[in-house]
Parts: C-alpha cells; structure tokens; sequence
C-alpha cells in the first residue's frame, strides 16, 4: 500500500495543531537540555511538576555543578530514573562548564559529548534551543504514526531503531520541516492517533492514511 503524500499530511496537520510546540517548560538553553534528559520515560506533565523546584534552586550549569546529586535525586524522584538522571544532569554540568565555557553547545557534535544526551535530546535542544535542524526527534509516536503513514516500516521499533527511523524520515521529509514535524506528530499521537484504539472516523488524515480503512473504530 502506498505511503500518506508527505507535503499534504504535514500541511492538514499543521492546520490541526497550529500552535503545536514543545510541551515543557523551561527558561533558556540549559534548562531546556535538562528537561529534556528529564522527560526520558516520563511524560512531560510530571516533568513540569518537578523542575520549578529544580530550577528554582539550581538555575544554572553553574550551580548545578556544584550540588550534592543526593539533592538533585531527591528533587527528581518522581520522574523515574532518578539516580542515573541525577548523575548525568550533574555530569552534564560539570561538562558543560569545563569544556564550553558554562554554555550548551550547539551543535549535533558537541552535545553528543555531553552526559545523559542522545540523538533525541540533541535534536530537541537545538531545534527549539538554537532554531537549527539537523536531524529529526524520533519518540514512540513518531515512530507509530510514521509507520501507520506508511513512511516506514511498522516493525520498526522506536527503541531499537530511532536512528534507522530518523534516518527513513529525514530522506521524505523536508528539512524546512524536520523541526516542526514531531511536534505535530505527538500531539497527533496524543490526541487522535492513539496507541491501542486510534481515533481514525476523527482523524484530520482519515482519507489518506493507509491505516485508517483498517484501524477504524
């Protein structure tokens, strides 16, 4: 079955969610980069819940640096993963610090060398960081309506092949886009394209999803 046309679906989603954006808050580069290292494996509600406490003591690369991690477990606890999150934001800081003089790099390079940040984190820090792309953020609904659109294959599972996905994407989708796109992907996912019973008679793609004849509710 033929893949959704790329250009169409970005634009009816775009028309969809057009205040689309990334769900976290945070104030500057820095604080952006550790909520996203938060968000592993949590949702971006309960992110948000932590990190006014976080951020309100620890605003900086700075003064992260120089925190007891015993702190930082503490504050994070409720976003899973606390021990190694709390080491590598602390880690992180400390790197941050030493090598590129207290500011977040901004490039796919640099950031790769930073602890606790991965493909995705560095995507989203210099997207909505810095306004460059040079990749595209693969999470789990990237990944499923990217493969109920045909875009890529649906066995392709998120946690063993983000990068082949991304990869896959970035090849059909235009770079103008690779920023925008997983925003609007998610908050599809979230709303509509859900995981168990997707909402497809409510769906702004329905006519030309190649899932929805066989996904409907």
């Amino acid at each position: 079955m033929k893949r959704a046309p790329v250009g169409e679906t970005i634009e009816r989603l775009r028309g969809e969610y057009p205040d689309a954006r990334i769900a976290l808050n945070y104030n500057g580069v820095w604080q952006l980069m550790v909520a996203v290292i938060l968000s592993a494996q949590c949702t971006d509600e309960r992110v948000n819940m932590v990190t006014p406490v976080l951020f309100g003591k620890y605003p900086t690369a700075e003064s992260t640096a120089s925190c007891q991690v015993e702190d930082l477990e503490q504050i994070i606890y409720s976003t899973g993963f606390y021990r190694s999150k709390a080491k590598n934001i602390r880690l992180a800081a400390i790197r941050v610090m030493e090598e590129f003089g207290g500011e977040v790099p901004d490039s796919m390079e640099e950031l790769l060398t930073i602890p606790g940040v991965a493909r995705k984190t560095a995507n989203v820090v210099l997207f909505s960081g810095f306004g460059k792309s040079e990749g595209i953020v693969v999470d789990t609904h990237v990944a499923r309506i990217s493969g109920r659109l045909k875009w890529v294959s649906e066995d392709m599972s998120v946690k063993k092949k983000a990068v082949a996905i991304e990869k896959k994407l970035m090849k059909i989708i235009p770079k103008s886009e690779w920023g925008k796109v997983p925003h609007l992907m998610i908050l599809h996912g979230r709303k509509t394209c859900v995981a168990r019973k997707p909402r497809c008679g409510a769906c702004v793609l329905k006519d030309i999803c190649p899932s929805s004849n066989s996904l409907n509710e």
